[in-house]
């Protein structure tokens, strides 16, 4: 039974089971993805022996250290009341992505192949922008080096890879299946292993192609990875939307970064964004963080019981966790509702009052940006070199533009994304599975969920608690009125330099 989050003692449902005396190896469980699965697992799956979760070395800080931090995020405090001796069932693995082999000790990696059950390969480079060796590096030879590493486990029983939807963005329709690779996986390694940095980053365009950054690229390159060396495991593909905060577990509306949408809305509700290049009628393929985390954990127990199916020939089973095509929000929707939940919950932190579009338009997004972004800025940061201060809102928008176009990319293209095996394992689970690893995409409240998700920017990104809202009410009503007067000003200014236009026309024909 399931009360307010809690676990009550009665028989483990079929995915419980699963999960019991289960040693679990986990990459990426430092990141945004990886908090949400740990905390489902020790709180949902009371009958796991282990979590091992690999870590690098950051900041000077050992693993150790970086381990105990990891607890420290308030999302994680109904969690230590649920399993307050998780800790005896946690071990960070000292290992860097970056590095050859993980950068596993012969020690840990001994550990990890005797006893690891259930693999959730996550770790990634999410910069759409980053260069290709690296990317190449940390999201397909880390990949590659899972597999190898998982063909050595003794008492293997499920591999998930978390991939993304976006792997064939050139096309327009994306099945739960394999396609072929951009590139040849093994000389694209060879290649971005040999070749000088600087060559490197000059034949980057070219080697992507139609992919539109080195993320979806290698990305692209990785699945191919999983298919070439995991053909022989019980291993699956797991294919998420654009992953933003959690819909009800194990908080309302919590997220840790600005990627993707959230950086867009973070910004026009503190009133520095004001215009987003989004095609109004194209489907924003969304996903909750914890609904995306329950239908990892039940696609590792799906992976294992398709595995063990004696048949000649065995697929990699892929799934595409997108939105349901009953149950769409298009971007024109999500504009309308974060601007209204924006004016709903304002921000005491925020520089204007909130009022952005979407601009399909290039040319006048781009008339937009330079007349309500870099106009402003200007004049904001002369007024600070006046006042003695160093001007910062200019280079503030470069950043911001450089974002803005990474996104455009997204916002301005749909997809056809066929979600057929993740319906089929939802319908598959038990109706206890059902309600404690809820990931029903059709079932979700789009307005509910991004009231809570506007909520969850304000409170967990600009760290402005709730009970700021009266005095940023106060603040948001003279920011009304000086925006008012401000398009009242540009108005009277417009007329006033279109009557002089006229009037020395006139006068010249006169």
């Amino acid at each position: 039974m399931r009360i307010s989050g809690l676990m009550v003692e009665e028989k483990a449902t079929p995915l419980q089971h699963f999960y019991e005396g289960a040693n679990i190896l986990i990459t990426g469980g430092t990141g945004f993805l990886g908090k949400i699965l740990l905390n489902k697992l020790f709180t949902s799956c009371p009958g796991i022996e282990n979590i091992y979760i690999l870590i690098r070395k950051k900041n000077n800080k050992d693993v150790h250290t970086r381990a105990e931090e990891i607890f420290n995020d308030p999302i994680f405090n109904v969690m230590k009341k649920v399993a307050p001796k998780f800790r005896h069932q946690f071990q960070g693995i000292a290992g860097d992505c970056l590095l050859p082999d993980l950068g596993l000790s012969r020690e840990d990696r001994k550990l990890l192949i005797q006893r690891v059950n259930i693999v959730f390969h996550m770790a990634a480079t999410v910069r759409f922008d980053e260069k290709l060796k690296i990317a190449m590096q940390i999201n397909v030879k880390a990949a590659r080096d899972i597999m190898l590493l998982c063909s050595e486990m003794k008492h293997l029983k499920s591999v998930l890879h978390v991939s993304t939807a976006y792997t064939q963005c050139p096309l327009r329709q994306i099945d739960e299946k394999f396609y072929s690779p951009p590139s040849d996986s093994k000389n694209l390694i060879l290649l971005t292993e040999c070749m000088p940095d600087k060559l490197l980053e000059s034949m980057t365009p070219v080697l992507l192609g139609k992919w539109p950054n080195t993320y979806t690229f290698t990305k692209a390159i990785a699945e191919d990875i999983i298919k070439m060396y995991g053909n022989k495991l019980p291993v699956g593909i797991f294919r998420p939307g654009i992953v933003i905060s959690t819909y009800r577990d194990p908080v309302c509306g919590w997220i840790d970064n600005f990627y993707g949408p959230t950086g867009a809305i973070a910004g026009a509700g503190t009133g520095v964004i004001r215009t987003l290049r989004c095609d109004p009628r194209a489907v924003a393929n969304m996903v909750p963080v914890d609904l995306c985390v329950n239908s990892i954990i039940a696609a590792a127990w799906d992976i294992s019981q398709k595995h063990n199916i004696i048949t000649l020939e065995k697929d990699i089973p892929v799934y595409n966790f997108c939105t349901s095509k009953f149950n769409q929000l298009t971007w024109g929707d999500f504009t309308t509702k974060t601007t209204k939940y924006g004016l709903m919950y304002p921000t005491i932190k925020a520089l204007w009052y909130l009022c952005y579009a979407n601009t399909p338009n290039k040319f006048l997004h781009l008339l937009s940006i330079f007349f309500l972004h870099y106009v402003p800025a200007a004049i904001f940061d002369v007024f600070c070199m006046c006042m003695g201060k160093k001007p910062r809102l200019l280079n503030t928008y470069k950043k911001i533009h450089r974002f803005m176009r990474v996104i455009e990319y997204f916002s301005m293209r749909q997809w056809d994304f066929q979600i057929d095996n993740v319906i089929n394992l939802w319908n598959r689970l038990s109706d206890k599975d059902k309600d404690i690893f809820f990931f029903d995409m059709t079932q979700l409240d789009w307005d509910l969920f991004l009231q809570q998700y506007f909520r969850g920017i304000r409170q967990y990104l600009l760290h402005d608690p709730l009970d700021t809202i009266p005095q940023a009410l106060v603040r948001w009503n003279r920011l009304y009125w000086l925006h008012q007067c401000i398009k009242l000003l540009v108005l009277l200014c417009s007329a006033h330099i279109i009557w002089l236009f006229f009037s020395k026309t006139l006068l010249k024909y006169n």
